[in-house]
């Protein structure tokens, strides 16, 4: 019962994360969105890997190429790339301190900042603004409580 009961939640995370993506934001505060996706696909990716790998980090970067919009493909690449390095580190990742765990995958996500970088340049698109750069910084920083939120609604402990 427990199993079942606890299958909506990889589903409705990454549809949450879509709808975040897509949520307007003022101008001067867009270029500081976290990307909400890598985040929902990070943990994933640590603490279910037999249910989400790189197919998994695929599909959902294709679907939110569909719905965000922008060079087709290039958050799939992106994703799928995290999750590659998270799958190779998840052995260790996991049992870091939540504040270890935090600067990691704000490193992760620098480096997808450089790879969606890389593919604007490659691609002759626009690059990214200076601001665009601290969203790995606030990405980093969400870590640990989206971590905490996941972890007690995926296990079924209340938040106390």
């Amino acid at each position: 019962m427990s199993r079942w009961r606890n299958q909506w939640i990889m589903p409705v995370s990454v549809v949450v994360a879509l709808l975040l993506g897509l949520l307007p934001l003022p101008d001067l505060v867009a270029p500081f969105r976290p990307y909400w996706l890598a985040l929902v696909v990070a943990y994933w990716v640590i603490e279910k890997p037999d249910s989400a790998g790189l197919g998994f980090a695929f599909i959902c970067g294709l679907l939110a190429d569909l719905t965000i919009g922008g060079v087709l493909g290039e958050q799939a690449l992106r994703l799928t790339v995290m999750a590659f390095i998270l799958d190779r580190f998840r052995a260790r990742l996991r049992f870091f301190p939540l504040s270890q765990q935090s600067l990691a995958i704000g490193v992760l996500l620098l480096n997808d900042r450089v790879i969606s970088a890389a593919i604007h340049l490659a691609l002759g698109e626009p690059q990214l603004t200076a601001q665009f750069w601290w969203a790995p910084v606030l990405g980093a920083l969400l870590w640990a409580p989206l971590y905490l939120l996941f972890d007690a609604i995926r296990l079924g402990r209340r938040a106390r």
